[in-house]
């Protein structure tokens, strides 16, 4: 008769295993061989783009800033544009701060499909932890793998992004709150990681790879749709008022929410001065029969950029805590 002697683990080992918090590197090294084609592509996705942010910070960048330097005088900026054919650097800001502000519809549907919605769906799940993988684990190391690589790769490319902005102000015509938004901070990364946490609650509550992955890109663009519409609200602006027509004059590189006219000493948004477009006398009497006392202009300064970004930063990183404290709930509910 044959004896087969198995090695015992190492009491840290055996404690991990026991209470299913430990994730071993054989866990993760399955996680990422089954998910090695989407991690090919999220990296050579990340490395591109920041091979295209050195390149603008540098090649770019350089070549639009000598060109402006050779026009001098007037009409400066259209020469340098001519010269370089058009606003290069501005473009490529542009584009790669689409690609941080839109990406997490990615994680969103790879979260809810490949990660974990298809193993749901498959039952490959159910065979994992039959073979030796506790529920706790096999979560764990579904989210925490994917949850390192985001944060890292992001982060990254978050802090090139910023560096290279910061140092070219004047060759980009929007301020902050543009495409530059979100990829001066870090609210780019909890974007990825509230997707994340989405996109798993979503296959744990439907099981099925499509209508979860659908879900969970719903689910994240509308919160990024409602935060766009009602970032202005996440800080108080600040407000400037004056008796010249028009509006008064705001500081540079600030957002303007609202503006309009003081009529009777309360604000009115919008005012429709072509009621009064005639001579400089009658235009004045015109006002003063509306009851026009002055004007008034609503805006975010440049200081507000780390306030706003934080909250919203805040509010995604509270989203993600809930989702996955739901996934958890989830998990123990039905392996229970």
């Amino acid at each position: 008769m044959t004896v087969v002697v198995h090695p015992r683990p190492s009491a840290p080992q055996a404690s991990a295993e026991a209470s299913g918090h430990g994730v071993s590197w054989g866990t993760v090294r399955t996680v990422l061989r089954l998910h090695r084609t989407a991690l090919v592509v999220w990296t050579l996705v990340v490395v591109g783009a920041g091979g295209c942010l050195v390149w603008l910070g540098t090649v770019a960048a350089g070549d639009e800033r000598a060109a402006l330097e050779a026009c001098g005088g007037a009409g400066r900026r259209l020469c340098g544009m001519t010269i370089t054919g058009g606003r290069g650097f501005e473009n490529g800001m542009s584009l790669i701060g689409l690609f941080l502000r839109y990406s997490f519809l990615a994680v969103a549907a790879f979260a809810g499909g490949a990660l974990i919605g298809r193993e749901l769906e498959n039952g490959t799940a159910h065979l994992a932890w039959t073979q030796g993988v506790t529920p706790l684990r096999w979560l764990t190391a579904k989210l925490g793998v994917p949850a390192l690589v985001l944060t890292t790769s992001t982060g990254g490319l978050v802090l090139l992004y910023s560096w290279i902005w910061a140092d070219n102000q004047d060759l980009l015509s929007y301020q902050w709150m543009g495409d530059a938004y979100p990829g001066r901070g870090p609210g780019a990364v909890a974007y990825v990681l509230c997707a994340l946490a989405v996109g798993a609650l979503s296959a744990f509550l439907l099981r099925r790879t499509l209508p979860a992955l659908a879900a969970a890109v719903g689910v994240t663009w509308a919160l990024g749709f409602a935060l766009a519409q009602f970032r202005e609200d996440l800080w108080p602006t600040v407000t400037s008022t004056s008796k010249t027509i028009g509006g008064p004059s705001i500081p540079d590189g600030a957002w303007q929410v609202e503006n309009g006219a003081l009529v009777h000493g309360r604000p009115v948004a919008n005012f429709a001065y072509w009621r009064c477009d005639s001579g400089a006398a009658e235009t004045r009497r015109c006002l003063d029969d509306l009851g026009v006392t002055g004007y008034y202009a609503s805006y975010h300064p440049e200081s507000h950029y780390w306030p706003i970004h934080l909250v919203e930063t805040g509010i995604l990183l509270a989203v993600t805590a809930l989702a996955t404290a739901a996934v958890h709930w989830l998990l123990r509910r039905r392996t229970a």
